[in-house]
C-alpha cells in the first residue's frame, strides 16, 4: 500500500515539473512586445464652438403705405439696386362711399360759405366807393371773404384725396406713390399688381409693399447652447462658413449675446450676433445657413502632441507620458499642457521634439 502511494506521489511530481517546464519553454518561445512612438510637432491650435445660423441684413427696411387701395403698377424687381426716394409702386385708390359722401357735403356746404361771403364783401365794397364805411371796415370783409375761399379750394382738394389719393399740387407727395425710404437692394416683393393693400396706422402696421436692406452691411444670426454661452464674450472673433458658397470664409466679429435663453428642443439656446468683416465682392445672399466657429483660445506654432498619448496619475490627476530611454525602456515624464482642440493638445513644459513618445497600441510578432 505504501509502495503504491510512493509511486503515485513520484508521478505527479514528474508530471507537475514537466509541465511547469513546458509553459517556461513556451514562454520564452512568445515575440517580444513592442510599442510604436510618436514625437511631438509645431502645429498651431484653435479651441473653438460652432453656432448654428444665417446670414441677415444689419438693417432690414420694410415698404407700408399711407393709403389703402390697389396695386396699380410696380417698378421695380426684387434684386434691383434703389436709391433713397425711388419710386417703388403706385397704388390705385378705391375710395370709401362714407368718406367720399361727407367730402361732396363739405365742398357743398364750403361753396355755401363762399357765396354768402362774396354778397357781403361786394356790398360792403360798394359802401365803401360811396363813401359809407371807411377801408378798415371793407377790409375786415376782404379776409372773411378769402377765408371761405380757401376753406372751398381745401374742402375740394380733400375731395380729390379721398376719391384718388391725390391732389393738384402734391406732385410726387402723393400717398399713392410708394417710394423707397432708404438706398438699398430689393429683397423681397411680397404683392403684385392688383393686389389689396392696407394703409399703415396706429391700429395696423399696413401691408408690406417691399423689403429692401444693403447688402454689403450683414449679419451672422445664430444660436448657441447653454453649455456653451459661458465661455464666449462680446468682441470674439468669429469664422463664418455659408453651405452655399464652396471654399470661402468670412471673418465676423461677436456684437451680441442674448442675456436670456429660449428652450427649444428640449434645450436652452442664446441667442448670438455677429457682424460681418466683408472684404471680396462675394455676394452674400440673405437668408443663406451658416456655421460661424468662435474662436475662444488660439495658439500659433507651439508643440503639440495628441490627446490620446496623454495620461493621467490615478492620486494626482496630473498629465504625463512615457518617453522612450532606450530599446524596451520607457520613462515617466510629467507634462503641462495647454489648450487642445479635442486631438491636439499644446504641451507647454516637459518635452522636446526629439522626444519619443509611447502609443499605448502594442504590436505583436515584432
Amino acid at each position: 500500500m505504501k509502495k503504491s502511494v510512493t509511486i503515485i506521489t513520484l508521478v505527479f511530481i514528474t508530471v507537475t515539473f514537466a509541465g511547469a517546464m513546458y509553459y517556461l519553454y513556451s514562454k520564452n518561445q512568445e515575440d517580444p512586445v513592442v510599442y510604436n512612438t510618436e514625437k511631438p510637432s509645431k502645429q498651431s491650435i484653435v479651441n473653438k464652438t460652432v453656432a448654428t445660423g444665417s446670414i441677415l441684413p444689419m438693417e432690414e427696411v420694410l415698404i407700408k403705405p399711407n393709403i389703402s387701395g390697389v396695386i396699380d403698377e410696380i417698378y421695380v424687381e426684387a434684386g434691383d439696386l434703389v436709391k433713397a426716394n425711388d419710386l417703388i409702386a403706385k397704388i390705385k385708390v378705391i375710395p370709401n362711399l362714407s368718406s367720399l359722401n361727407q367730402a361732396r357735403n363739405a365742398i357743398d356746404q364750403a361753396k355755401i360759405t363762399l357765396d354768402d361771403e362774396r354778397r357781403k364783401y361786394d356790398r360792403q365794397k360798394s359802401l365803401y366807393e360811396k363813401g359809407v364805411i371807411s377801408k378798415q371796415d371793407l377790409e375786415r370783409f376782404e379776409v372773411t371773404f378769402k377765408q371761405a375761399e380757401q376753406a372751398y379750394e381745401a374742402a375740394r382738394q380733400n375731395y380729390d384725396i379721398v376719391k384718388t389719393g391725390s391732389t393738384k399740387g402734391l406732385g410726387s407727395s402723393a400717398n399713392t406713390l410708394i417710394r423707397s425710404t432708404v438706398p438699398g437692394m430689393i429683397l423681397e416683393l411680397p404683392v403684385e399688381v392688383g393686389n389689396q393693400v392696407i394703409q399703415s396706422n396706429n391700429f395696423n402696421e399696413g401691408t408690406t409693399i417691399a423689403a429692401l436692406a444693403d447688402v454689403n452691411r450683414m449679419i451672422f444670426e445664430g444660436k448657441v447652447d447653454e453649455s456653451e454661452v459661458g465661455k464666449i464674450k462680446e468682441g470674439y472673433p468669429l469664422e463664418i462658413t455659408v453651405g452655399a458658397i464652396e471654399n470661402a470664409t468670412f471673418d465676423a466679429v461677436l456684437d451680441y449675446i442674448a442675456p436670456k435663453g429660449k428652450l427649444e428642443n428640449g434645450a436652452i439656446q442664446f441667442e448670438i450676433k455677429g457682424t460681418l468683416q466683408k472684404q471680396d465682392s462675394t455676394f452674400i445672399r440673405a437668408g443663406l445657413s451658416a456655421n460661424a466657429s468662435i474662436i475662444l483660445a488660439r495658439a500659433d506654432s507651439v508643440l503639440t502632441i495628441k490627446e490620446a498619448l496623454v495620461q493621467f496619475d490615478d492620486e494626482s490627476k496630473s498629465p504625463y507620458v512615457e518617453v522612450k530611454t532606450g530599446e524596451k525602456e520607457f520613462e515617466r515624464r510629467d507634462i503641462t499642457l495647454g489648450i487642445s482642440d479635442g486631438i491636439q493638445v499644446e504641451v507647454k513644459e516637459g518635452l522636446s521634439e526629439d522626444d519619443e513618445i509611447k502609443i499605448w497600441n502594442k504590436i505583436e510578432g515584432l
